[in-house]
Protein backbone atom coordinates (compact mmCIF):
# COMPACT_ATOMS: atom_id res chain seq x y z
CA UNK A 1 0.00 0.00 0.00
CA UNK A 2 1.23 3.48 -1.06
CA UNK A 3 1.35 6.21 1.22
CA UNK A 4 -0.35 8.21 -0.28
CA UNK A 5 -3.01 5.82 0.15
CA UNK A 6 -2.30 5.15 3.91
CA UNK A 7 -2.90 9.17 4.42
CA UNK A 8 -5.91 9.84 2.19
CA UNK A 9 -8.48 11.59 4.45
CA UNK A 10 -12.21 9.75 4.10
CA UNK A 11 -15.15 10.86 4.94
CA UNK A 12 -17.24 7.86 6.53
CA UNK A 13 -20.98 8.22 5.87
CA UNK A 14 -23.32 5.12 7.76
CA UNK A 15 -26.54 4.84 6.77
CA UNK A 16 -27.34 3.30 9.97
CA UNK A 17 -30.98 2.03 8.82
CA UNK A 18 -29.97 -0.22 6.17
CA UNK A 19 -26.85 -1.57 8.12
CA UNK A 20 -25.94 -3.68 10.94
CA UNK A 21 -24.20 -2.53 14.13
CA UNK A 22 -22.42 -5.72 14.41
CA UNK A 23 -20.56 -4.98 11.48
CA UNK A 24 -18.86 -2.23 12.73
CA UNK A 25 -15.26 -3.29 13.57
CA UNK A 26 -14.73 -5.65 10.67
CA UNK A 27 -15.86 -2.10 8.39
CA UNK A 28 -13.27 0.34 9.93
CA UNK A 29 -10.61 -2.40 9.77
CA UNK A 30 -11.48 -2.30 5.59
CA UNK A 31 -12.34 1.09 5.44
CA UNK A 32 -8.48 1.62 7.40
CA UNK A 33 -6.75 -0.25 3.76
CA UNK A 34 -7.99 2.84 1.79
CA UNK A 35 -7.35 5.54 4.25
CA UNK A 36 -7.53 7.15 7.37
CA UNK A 37 -11.21 7.42 8.53
CA UNK A 38 -11.07 11.37 9.13
CA UNK A 39 -14.94 11.33 9.59
CA UNK A 40 -17.25 9.03 10.68
CA UNK A 41 -20.79 9.41 10.95
CA UNK A 42 -23.86 7.19 11.09
CA UNK A 43 -27.41 8.11 10.31
CA UNK A 44 -30.75 7.57 11.68
CA UNK A 45 -33.52 8.47 13.94
CA UNK A 46 -31.64 6.98 17.45
CA UNK A 47 -35.32 7.75 19.32
CA UNK A 48 -36.38 4.23 17.75
CA UNK A 49 -35.49 0.87 19.36
CA UNK A 50 -34.74 -0.61 16.08
CA UNK A 51 -31.39 1.26 16.61
CA UNK A 52 -30.49 0.71 20.00
CA UNK A 53 -27.98 -2.06 19.20
CA UNK A 54 -25.71 0.90 17.57
CA UNK A 55 -25.26 2.88 20.85
CA UNK A 56 -22.86 0.91 22.45
CA UNK A 57 -21.16 0.67 19.11
CA UNK A 58 -21.05 4.63 18.62
CA UNK A 59 -18.70 5.22 21.35
CA UNK A 60 -16.11 2.10 20.98
CA UNK A 61 -15.79 2.77 17.57
CA UNK A 62 -16.21 6.62 17.93
CA UNK A 63 -19.21 7.26 15.03
CA UNK A 64 -20.84 10.12 15.58
CA UNK A 65 -24.80 9.47 15.74
CA UNK A 66 -26.71 12.11 13.66
CA UNK A 67 -29.91 12.32 14.67
CA UNK A 68 -32.43 12.55 11.89
CA UNK A 69 -36.74 12.65 12.74
CA UNK A 70 -38.37 10.68 10.34
CA UNK A 71 -41.01 13.37 9.86
CA UNK A 72 -42.78 11.77 6.99
CA UNK A 73 -44.61 8.36 6.73
CA UNK A 74 -43.07 6.30 4.11
CA UNK A 75 -40.14 8.40 3.25
CA UNK A 76 -36.31 7.80 4.45
CA UNK A 77 -35.19 11.24 5.99
CA UNK A 78 -32.05 9.80 6.62
CA UNK A 79 -31.04 9.45 3.23
CA UNK A 80 -31.56 13.22 2.77
CA UNK A 81 -29.60 13.85 5.70
CA UNK A 82 -26.43 11.84 4.32
CA UNK A 83 -26.24 13.33 1.34
CA UNK A 84 -26.84 16.82 2.67
CA UNK A 85 -23.71 16.36 5.28
CA UNK A 86 -22.03 14.82 2.19
CA UNK A 87 -22.33 17.91 0.36
CA UNK A 88 -21.52 20.06 2.84
CA UNK A 89 -18.14 17.78 3.38
CA UNK A 90 -17.36 17.74 -0.43
CA UNK A 91 -17.27 21.96 -0.31
CA UNK A 92 -14.86 22.25 1.98
CA UNK A 93 -12.10 20.63 0.08
CA UNK A 94 -10.54 18.43 2.54
CA UNK A 95 -11.43 14.82 2.29
CA UNK A 96 -9.65 12.87 -1.28
CA UNK A 97 -12.77 10.15 -0.71
CA UNK A 98 -16.29 8.67 0.59
CA UNK A 99 -17.24 5.73 2.06
CA UNK A 100 -21.05 4.93 1.55
CA UNK A 101 -21.87 2.61 3.74
CA UNK A 102 -26.05 1.65 2.77
CA UNK A 103 -27.57 -0.60 0.92
CA UNK A 104 -30.14 1.91 -1.17
CA UNK A 105 -30.14 2.91 -4.19
CA UNK A 106 -31.16 6.55 -3.31
CA UNK A 107 -27.42 7.08 -2.89
CA UNK A 108 -26.46 5.91 -6.69
CA UNK A 109 -27.05 10.14 -7.55
CA UNK A 110 -24.82 11.21 -4.60
CA UNK A 111 -21.75 8.50 -5.71
CA UNK A 112 -22.04 10.07 -9.53
CA UNK A 113 -21.51 13.51 -8.00
CA UNK A 114 -19.10 12.38 -5.35
CA UNK A 115 -17.20 11.34 -8.70
CA UNK A 116 -17.53 13.69 -11.02
CA UNK A 117 -16.22 16.27 -8.19
CA UNK A 118 -12.59 14.11 -8.68
CA UNK A 119 -13.27 11.91 -5.43
CA UNK A 120 -12.80 8.50 -4.85
CA UNK A 121 -16.36 6.52 -3.47
CA UNK A 122 -15.72 3.59 -2.19
CA UNK A 123 -19.63 1.69 -0.96
CA UNK A 124 -20.51 -0.89 1.40
CA UNK A 125 -24.00 -2.79 1.39
CA UNK A 126 -25.45 -5.87 0.99
CA UNK A 127 -25.58 -8.20 -1.83
CA UNK A 128 -29.17 -6.94 -2.15
CA UNK A 129 -27.89 -3.84 -3.24
CA UNK A 130 -28.88 -2.46 -6.55
CA UNK A 131 -26.57 -2.54 -8.86
CA UNK A 132 -27.00 0.84 -9.87
CA UNK A 133 -25.62 1.78 -6.51
CA UNK A 134 -22.52 -0.52 -7.37
CA UNK A 135 -21.75 0.81 -10.10
CA UNK A 136 -21.65 4.12 -9.04
CA UNK A 137 -18.61 3.76 -6.76
CA UNK A 138 -14.51 3.00 -7.52
CA UNK A 139 -14.67 0.28 -5.59
CA UNK A 140 -17.87 -1.64 -3.49
CA UNK A 141 -17.22 -4.04 -1.01
CA UNK A 142 -19.77 -6.42 0.00
CA UNK A 143 -20.54 -6.54 4.03
CA UNK A 144 -21.63 -10.42 3.77
CA UNK A 145 -17.77 -10.99 2.96
CA UNK A 146 -16.37 -8.94 6.14
CA UNK A 147 -18.92 -10.59 8.42
CA UNK A 148 -17.35 -14.29 6.82
CA UNK A 149 -14.00 -12.72 7.87
CA UNK A 150 -14.66 -12.30 11.29
CA UNK A 151 -17.02 -15.49 11.53
CA UNK A 152 -13.74 -17.60 10.30
CA UNK A 153 -11.03 -15.66 11.80
CA UNK A 154 -9.94 -14.22 8.79
CA UNK A 155 -9.81 -17.73 6.85
CA UNK A 156 -12.92 -17.83 4.35
CA UNK A 157 -13.91 -20.91 2.91
CA UNK A 158 -12.02 -21.20 -0.73
CA UNK A 159 -14.05 -22.25 -3.84
CA UNK A 160 -12.85 -25.28 -5.76
CA UNK A 161 -11.62 -25.07 -9.38
CA UNK A 162 -14.83 -26.85 -10.62
CA UNK A 163 -16.99 -24.51 -8.64
CA UNK A 164 -15.15 -21.27 -10.03
CA UNK A 165 -14.65 -22.66 -13.87
CA UNK A 166 -19.14 -22.87 -13.48
CA UNK A 167 -18.52 -18.73 -13.14
CA UNK A 168 -18.48 -18.08 -16.89
CA UNK A 169 -18.84 -14.46 -15.87
CA UNK A 170 -15.97 -14.74 -13.27
CA UNK A 171 -13.70 -16.67 -16.42
CA UNK A 172 -14.61 -13.93 -18.97
CA UNK A 173 -13.55 -10.93 -16.69
CA UNK A 174 -10.59 -12.08 -16.05
CA UNK A 175 -9.54 -13.64 -19.16
CA UNK A 176 -10.74 -9.99 -20.96
CA UNK A 177 -8.70 -8.10 -18.26
CA UNK A 178 -5.04 -10.15 -18.63
CA UNK A 179 -6.06 -9.84 -22.49
CA UNK A 180 -6.20 -5.94 -22.48
CA UNK A 181 -2.76 -5.83 -19.70
CA UNK A 182 -0.62 -8.42 -21.76
CA UNK A 183 2.34 -7.61 -24.35
CA UNK A 184 3.40 -9.45 -27.45
CA UNK A 185 3.95 -12.38 -25.95
CA UNK A 186 0.94 -12.76 -24.19
CA UNK A 187 2.23 -12.16 -20.39
CA UNK A 188 0.62 -9.39 -18.22
CA UNK A 189 1.36 -8.27 -14.72
CA UNK A 190 -1.03 -9.46 -12.40
CA UNK A 191 -1.30 -5.56 -10.76
CA UNK A 192 -2.37 -4.13 -14.62
CA UNK A 193 -4.78 -7.33 -14.33
CA UNK A 194 -6.27 -6.14 -11.13
CA UNK A 195 -6.57 -2.71 -12.45
CA UNK A 196 -8.58 -3.94 -15.39
CA UNK A 197 -11.02 -5.82 -12.95
CA UNK A 198 -11.66 -2.79 -11.17
CA UNK A 199 -12.28 -0.49 -14.32
CA UNK A 200 -14.86 -3.00 -15.40
CA UNK A 201 -16.63 -4.45 -12.23
CA UNK A 202 -16.15 -2.27 -8.81
CA UNK A 203 -17.53 -5.11 -7.02
CA UNK A 204 -15.17 -7.66 -8.02
CA UNK A 205 -12.99 -8.77 -4.87
CA UNK A 206 -11.02 -12.09 -4.58
CA UNK A 207 -12.84 -12.69 -1.50
CA UNK A 208 -16.08 -13.69 -3.26
CA UNK A 209 -14.86 -16.43 -3.88
CA UNK A 210 -12.63 -17.21 -0.66
CA UNK A 211 -9.56 -16.38 -1.39
CA UNK A 212 -7.47 -13.12 0.36
CA UNK A 213 -5.82 -12.10 -2.75
CA UNK A 214 -6.30 -11.91 -6.60
CA UNK A 215 -2.94 -14.37 -7.17
CA UNK A 216 -4.55 -16.98 -5.20
CA UNK A 217 -7.93 -16.69 -6.78
CA UNK A 218 -6.08 -16.92 -10.53
CA UNK A 219 -4.33 -19.61 -9.49
CA UNK A 220 -6.99 -21.58 -8.03
CA UNK A 221 -9.10 -21.09 -11.51
CA UNK A 222 -6.18 -22.64 -13.36
CA UNK A 223 -7.04 -21.09 -16.71
CA UNK A 224 -3.53 -19.30 -16.47
CA UNK A 225 0.28 -19.93 -16.70
CA UNK A 226 1.89 -17.96 -13.66
CA UNK A 227 5.76 -16.51 -14.04
CA UNK A 228 7.52 -15.16 -10.96
CA UNK A 229 9.73 -12.46 -11.68
CA UNK A 230 12.06 -10.14 -10.30
CA UNK A 231 12.06 -6.57 -10.96
CA UNK A 232 14.94 -4.62 -11.69
CA UNK A 233 16.08 -3.96 -8.26
CA UNK A 234 16.89 -7.30 -7.90
CA UNK A 235 14.55 -7.25 -4.35
CA UNK A 236 11.33 -6.96 -5.56
CA UNK A 237 9.24 -9.33 -7.34
CA UNK A 238 6.05 -9.18 -9.87
CA UNK A 239 3.98 -11.86 -10.73
CA UNK A 240 2.86 -12.48 -14.97
CA UNK A 241 0.15 -14.20 -16.37
CA UNK A 242 -0.17 -15.73 -19.76
CA UNK A 243 -3.33 -17.72 -20.73
CA UNK A 244 -2.38 -21.57 -20.63
CA UNK A 245 -1.74 -23.32 -23.38
CA UNK A 246 -4.83 -25.67 -23.66
CA UNK A 247 -6.99 -22.41 -23.04
CA UNK A 248 -5.31 -20.82 -26.20
CA UNK A 249 -5.64 -23.35 -28.34
CA UNK A 250 -9.54 -23.46 -27.74
CA UNK A 251 -9.62 -19.87 -27.81
CA UNK A 252 -7.76 -20.34 -31.34
CA UNK A 253 -10.31 -23.37 -32.56
CA UNK A 254 -12.93 -21.23 -31.31
CA UNK A 255 -12.15 -18.54 -33.06
CA UNK A 256 -11.15 -20.75 -36.38
CA UNK A 257 -14.69 -22.88 -36.37
CA UNK A 258 -16.36 -19.03 -37.01
CA UNK A 259 -14.25 -18.21 -39.91
CA UNK A 260 -15.73 -21.77 -41.20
Amino acid sequence: MSTNTQMAKLAVLIDADNTQPSISEALLKEIANYGVASVRRAYGDWTQPNLKGWKDVLTVSAIQPVQQFGYTTGKNATDGAMIIDAMDLLYTGIYDGFCLVSSDSDFTGLAQRLRQAGKIVYGFGEHKTPQSLVSACDKFVYLDVLREDVADGGKPTPKDRTTLRRDHKLARLLREAQSAASDDDGWAQLGEVGSNISKQAPDFDPRNYGYKKLGELVGALGLFEIDERKLADGRSKAIYLRLAEAARDGKSEGRADKRR
